[in-house]
């Protein structure tokens, strides 16, 4: 009988193999997974999990009980109440707070929290612009942080910047962000002690070492909105070039510092705007892809796995995306054509998806059987392939859940 530990080493070279365009033993499944953990045990709500993150051992063990991927995920997509109410964040929405059912999945909630006449101190001073306004109209709670500035400490500067400590808003913003940042660490360690425990229980590696995303996105998704962004690409080309420019080179050396040497080498990149119908070829050629390049290329030139959670379609970027070292990225899709995918990136980026949501949800075992069939016999030969879900997956069916289980582990064997 095989050891977890020898279950766990196969998985991870699975899909290590997989990443190389070398034909693996079986093709990996990768699913990604989000409510439907908590909707399937069915024991306690979305609700029950964030006010007590402890209680996600019962659900993820029920479901790695009954459904064993070659990557897992442990409960980080369920983020504590405590913290987000301790900080005050503004733009999310979760079970109790403003959301009624306690078992619907939480919101994020879009808004500008970035001027449009902001770029230059943004470019000037990336920290002091997100200590001083981004970080206080982000957090109702750390609003008093708008009153620190270490910019002009030295000699006898540092008694104006010490003084202002003194100042009630700015000790009640300290206060929250010290115990907010121990409901975090907290938190951390449980996540990573489930980590263990999935080795150790089940053999299943962690799907990820950290997360990442679009530069472009980066400003697009939480300071400055999509319509305004839309809008940024006519109205302050420049300055969004600019910025880019500056998110990306933090964005590359955090993510390279924070990610190397964890038990997996997956960064997973979330990839928002720059779909299809979203910007014209032009607008992805010089405000999307160029930054998002150059953080993949520089992230997999670490030792690290770029895996490009690509949302949407990416039917007319996908000659782009073989502008990445060979062999080093993959490319997970949702909507995009998965024939047109493997001819263009075959040999050279593994690719990823795309069983349909709707399909998981409303169709049948067969529909999928025969979805997943398709999927093994148009993108596995030659290598490079690895069988996911299209979107995260909340409302599935079991049944349609165990078709693509079942359908990968016979029919995807070599």
């Amino acid at each position: 009988m095989e050891t977890m530990h020898g279950l766990y080493n196969a998985r991870k070279k699975r899909v290590e193999d997989a990443v190389k365009l070398i034909e693996p033993d079986r093709i990996p499944l990768v699913p990604v997974f989000q409510a439907f953990p908590v909707y399937y045990a069915n024991k306690w709500t979305i609700q029950d999990i964030m006010e007590d993150y402890t209680k996600a051992t019962d659900v993820y063990d029920y479901l790695y009980d009954h459904f064993q991927p070659d990557l897992g995920w442990d409960p980080i997509l369920f983020y504590p109440i405590n913290y987000m109410e301790r900080s005050g964040i503004n733009w999310f929405r979760w079970p109790g707070n403003q959301i009624n059912d306690p078992n619907t999945m939480y919101q994020f909630i879009e808004g500008e929290y970035m001027k449009g006449d902001e770029y230059g101190e943004a470019v000037f001073d990336i920290t002091k612009f997100m200590m001083n306004k981004w970080i206080p109209r982000s957090f109702s709670k750390l609003s008093g942080l708008s009153k620190i500035d270490f910019r002009n400490t030295m000699w006898f500067g540092h008694m104006g910047a010490f003084a202002a400590f003194s100042d009630p808003e700015v000790i009640s913003s300290l206060e929250a962000l010290v115990e907010s940042g121990k409901m975090l660490a907290d938190w951390f360690g449980y996540l990573a002690e489930y980590q263990v425990h999935m080795k150790e229980k089940y053999g299943i590696p962690p799907i990820y070492a950290g997360f990442a995303y679009a530069p472009f996105d980066m400003i697009g998704d939480s300071m400055r909105g999509t319509v305004d962004i839309m809008m940024d690409m006519y109205d302050h080309e420049e300055e969004l070039l600019r910025l880019i420019d500056v998110m990306t080179d933090f964005a590359i050396k955090d993510t390279i510092a924070g990610c190397s040497g964890k038990e997996v080498p997956y960064v997973w990149y979330w990839l928002h705007k720059g779909v299809d119908e979203f910007m014209s070829d032009e607008q992805f050629r010089k405000f999307y892809w160029p930054s998002l390049r150059r953080y993949l290329t520089e992230v997999a030139e670490a030792g690290l796995t770029p895996m490009v959670y690509v949302e949407g379609a990416y039917n007319t970027r996908l000659e782009y995306l073989k502008e990445v070292p060979p062999g080093k990225v993959i490319y997970n899709f949702e909507y995009t054509d998965m024939e047109a995918a493997k001819k263009a990136l075959g040999g050279h980026s593994c690719i990823m998806g795309n069983v349909p949501a709707v399909m998981l949800t409303y169709g049948t075992p067969d529909e999928v059987k025969d979805y997943c069939k398709w999927l093994i016999d148009t993108c596995a030969p030659g290598g490079g392939y690895i069988m996911d879900t299209g979107t995260m997956v909340d409302d599935a069916k079991p049944e349609n859940i165990e078709a693509m289980f079942e359908t990968t582990l016979i029919y995807g064997k070599r």
